[in-house]
């Protein structure tokens, strides 16, 4: 497929949104060595804008400061573009409970901007990346994703002759993302503990941030129009990660595993103790490829004239659900050596807000269990 990838992305013009967050560096990154005619990168966040512009100086790169908002900006940025991925949204859960209306602007309307720009401006594809939230959802958020794989889905109803391509690409858990539980577990074991979880029977699905973005250029190589492509994806008891991370961390850090306690907290408002990927519903209009499933239309006879053939199928359709819960997690040596081979564990994310936490940890550790437990409980804990 690298080859096949490499082939397809050599001169073409590429837009990304959301270009300074973890999946869409990784993406600028994996894209840059493919030889693009041009990459258009573009952020709200203005400072880690800066810092692509200063590794990327003087190339085929160009950073712009904007929002999926501001539509006419988006259809600036489209103008000769031959692909854009959408990466751009808000992402955290509880924020978004707090900001809906905000989070409508830039996770719904956002993405209807992206879609008509790319109409105007007669870009060949669009694919909008995705969230497990998006199904059988619970929050804002995770509403606000599944509205945007409707509306992506919906666009190629209105597609004429060979205009643009529009699908999405769904995925879970990115692992040493920003506000992840990777990187929180690390600086709590760094700190001596306690490791905190909110529930012992949570199941998630894991892939790197390499292989995330990985999947989203795969998908927009066997777009036909109107799907979700879900990948493959290993799947992680949390109280396994969490023993795991203690085993190997916390001698670093000049601590016996022993030292660190695992704390279990209780679920946040709306956490599911498992995720999902593809619902039973979508599991007869869905197809089996070797690394994915490809959840095509409900409303086919909108699509008549798109097929839905891809290389590599290993069924014409899905025979269950694709729930963290029903399959096989990875065992504790498993998950060492995937979190050690993809050197998941050799670095920290940078949080400024990390200083506060600290101190905090400092009062948790002096008290007794149950106060701590209470104490923890009753705040945002990380």
């Amino acid at each position: 497929m690298r080859d096949t990838l490499s082939d397809f992305y050599a001169n073409r013009k590429i837009l990304i949104t959301g270009a300074a967050g973890t999946v869409g560096r990784e993406l600028v990154r994996q894209l840059y060595a493919m030889d693009p005619a041009e990459l258009r990168l573009m952020d709200n966040n203005e400072t880690e804008m800066f810092f692509l512009m200063e590794e990327y100086r003087n190339r085929n790169v160009f950073c712009f400061i904007g929002d999926t908002r501001d539509r006419h900006k988006i259809e600036k940025l489209s103008e000769g573009i031959d692909i854009i991925i959408h990466c751009a949204a808000f992402k955290h859960v509880i924020l978004s409970e707090y900001n809906p209306f905000d989070l409508v602007q830039t996770n719904i309307i956002g993405v209807e901007n992206v879609l008509s720009a790319a109409t105007s401006c007669g870009v060949k594809y669009v694919l909008f990346t995705s969230s497990d939230k998006a199904v059988n959802p619970t929050s804002v958020m995770g509403t606000s994703k599944l509205m945007g794989e409707r509306l992506v889905t919906a666009a190629n109803a209105t597609r004429r002759g060979n205009r643009t391509i529009f699908s999405s690409t769904r995925f879970g858990n990115v692992v040493g993302s920003r506000g992840s539980v990777v990187p929180v577990f690390m600086k709590q074991i760094m700190s001596g503990g306690p490791v905190t979880i909110t529930d012992r029977r949570m199941t998630r699905f894991f892939m790197t941030t390499a292989e995330a973005a990985r999947l989203v250029l795969n998908s927009v190589v066997l777009s036909k129009g109107g799907e979700v492509f879900v990948t493959k994806m290993a799947v992680v008891r949390i109280p396994d990660l969490a023993e795991v991370m203690i085993e190997h961390l916390a001698p670093r850090y000049g601590y016996r595993p022993s030292d660190i306690e695992v704390v279990e907290i209780g679920a946040k408002p709306g956490e599911k103790l498992y995720e999902e990927l593809m619902s039973e519903e979508e599991v007869a209009r869905s197809l089996e490829l070797e690394d994915m499933f490809v959840v095509t239309p409900a409303f086919k006879c909108i699509y008549q004239s798109i097929s839905y053939e891809y290389p590599d199928t290993v069924a014409d359709r899905a025979y269950k659900s694709y729930v963290s819960a029903t399959e096989k997690p990875l065992s504790k040596a498993m998950l060492k050596k995937y979190l050690v081979e993809n050197n998941i564990l050799e670095g920290i994310e940078d949080d400024s807000h990390w200083g506060v936490v600290q101190a905090g940890r400092k009062e948790i550790k002096g008290m007794d269990k149950r106060r701590r437990t209470v104490f923890m409980a009753g705040k945002t804990v990380l």
